[in-house]
Formats: C-alpha cells, structure tokens, sequence
C-alpha cells in the first residue's frame, strides 16, 4: 500500500487571557490520566481521558484555542463514523496472535517484541498496511499487536519555535520505530475538506491533511483529517525535508485510519518532532504536487533549517479543485 499525504499545519489567532511569557510555560502532553497544572497558568497535562477546551497564550502575537480529543471525531460529510466499531475481533485465546492464526495478521507481523515499528530499514520501499487487535478481539490489552490504541508512552511539549510558529518537542529520548502520537481531528467528507480549503485566505494556516491510500489496481482511499478546533497534539507538528517522523494509517476498530507517527529515528530530548507534509515514506516516495499553487494561493516558505530543504512548504491543488476534476497525482 503505498500512500501520498498533504498537510499545511498552522494556528489562529484567538483572544485569550494574558499569561506569563516564558517558553518553557507550555502544553505538556503525557501518558497520564488526569488533567493537572505542571506549571501556573499555561501548562497542563493532557491525555486520552481529556475533552475540553484549551487557552494558551505565551506572547501578544501567538495565541490558540483548541478543543482537545486523543481520537478522531466525526465531522461533516463524512461516510463513516471513526468511533463505530465495524471491525470483527480475532479469536486468539490459547497463545499469543501470530500470523498465520490470528485474522489481524494476515499482511504479517507488524511490531517487533519491544512494540517498535518493524519496516523502518532500507528495503522498505512503501508502508505495509497496519491493522491492530480491537476490543471485539479475544486476545488481551498486553497483546504485542495494540500499539497505537494505547495511545502516548512519551512525554511531549507544545512550545513557541523562532520562525515557524508553535512546535511539538520529546523531552526524553524516543528509540527509532516507536510510536510517537497520532494526527487526530475532525474526520470530513471531501466536499467540506475542500469547502474548508477554499474558504481559506493567503495568510490563513491550514491543518486540513488529505490521505491517499492506493491498494493495487483498486480505487484510491480517501480520508480527510482536519484538527483546527478539536485535534490533538499532533496538530502542532511542523514540517521538514529531513523528519524524524513517519505517518502511517493504522486501523483497529473501522476502516477510518488513525494516522499515527512513528520515531523514523532515535530522537533525543528536546528535539523537535516534525514528518514531511509531501507524504515521502522514508524520503523515498514523493507525493508533492509538482504543479504548484496559483497566484492566489502563493507558495509557504520552509524554515525547517535541512540541508535538503526545498525552501517552500509541500502543496496539494487537489484540496482547491473542484470535485470531479480529474486528479493529477
């Protein structure tokens, strides 16, 4: 399954209550289950037991307001409900799922024993399709196949970056092939995704990310995914020609993918986190439009600082198309 991603991430100006200015006063995401101040003010504790509204202003210039989900939620236009659970369960009771007798591992394993993403070397050329145990599954919650439905294991931080707005960091290091966080929003139909896009103005930052999936010579899967005012910590990546993380759609209860990130190498503390908004699978598969915008639409500028920085931020014209116009990628 080889898939193309577009994203354009950004934020909105909100008005918000004056807080103190210090950097290090931002949103601090853990693997914990409460909702708790780490520092006055600005800085709390957010996790997959969390949904509400979140305020944080560190300067006059840069604000956000968000509601938080760790999940996808439905959004307008869209087929298919990502909570309904359509999937059916393995039946795995005497011994551990394997493939070869547990129905989710038909395209073979995916994780090795420490839960790190297998497919991370030089001979994968595209992503393997993912499909973990669900809640129907007979297997237990320590089954080796529930990675990405466990949501985070390492602690991220929100903070203000010089040039390119708000950032997502690790603060400990995180082993390559490590699941990372998801890019969770609003999941939208495509007529409303490009309603979205359209109604945007130059200046506007966009979140809207569009995921193809071609599965042989079938038709091409579509999902939109737009985190604007409910997503997670996901929406507060940016972009770079040299990411240290990987996307890639993981199913566990519908075919509704969770877009998951994955360490695509050791990240150490304090590092910024960012994946390549073109969609390439390891730098090796492109899907950028090579058309670029039109004059109304004027290229972004890329300050992701890597040697083989393209100097603009990838472009998908297919969100400012009209539907029914024939796709160029």
């Amino acid at each position: 399954m080889a898939m193309i991603f577009q994203a354009f991430p950004g934020l909105l100006p909100f008005k918000t209550k004056p807080l103190p200015k210090r950097l290090e006063e931002s949103l601090l995401f853990t693997p914990g289950f409460r909702l708790q101040k780490k520092w006055p003010h600005t800085a709390f504790i957010l996790n997959a037991e969390v949904h509400r509204a979140v305020d944080v202003r560190i300067t006059q210039r840069e604000s956000v307001r968000w509601k938080y989900t760790p999940d996808h939620v439905l959004g307008p236009g869209a087929d298919v409900d990502p909570a309904e659970i359509t999937f059916p369960g393995c039946t795995c009771v005497a011994g551990p799922c394997v493939p070869g007798t547990c129905s989710c591992l038909r395209g073979g394993e995916h994780y090795d024993g420490g839960g790190r993403l297998r497919d991370l070397g030089s001979d994968a050329k595209h992503a393997r399709p993912v499909f973990e145990c669900n809640v129907l599954c007979s297997c237990g919650e320590r089954c080796g196949n529930r990675v990405v439905q466990r949501g985070l294991q390492f602690p991220l931080q929100v903070f203000l970056t010089e040039r390119k707005g708000w950032g997502l960091r690790a603060l400990e290091r995180i082993p390559a092939g490590r699941f990372v966080c998801e890019y969770a929003g609003e999941v939208l139909g495509p007529s409303e995704a490009r309603r979205r896009a359209r109604a945007q103005t130059a200046r506007d930052p966009n979140y809207i990310l569009a995921v193809r999936e071609h599965v042989g010579a079938g038709p091409v899967m579509e999902t939109f995914v737009d985190p604007t005012h409910v997503g997670n910590a996901g929406r507060f990546l940016n972009h770079s020609c040299e990411p240290n993380l990987l996307m890639i759609p993981v199913r566990v209860d519908s075919m509704v993918p969770k877009l998951a990130l994955f360490a695509a190498k050791d990240i150490l503390p304090g590092e910024e986190l960012s994946y390549d908004y073109s969609g390439r699978f390891l730098n090796q598969v492109d899907g950028e439009d090579k058309e670029g915008p039109d004059d109304e639409k004027p290229r972004k500028p890329c300050y992701c600082g890597a040697r083989s920085c393209g100097a603009f931020l990838p472009y998908d014209s297919s969100l400012f198309r009209t539907l029914g116009e024939p796709d160029r990628h």
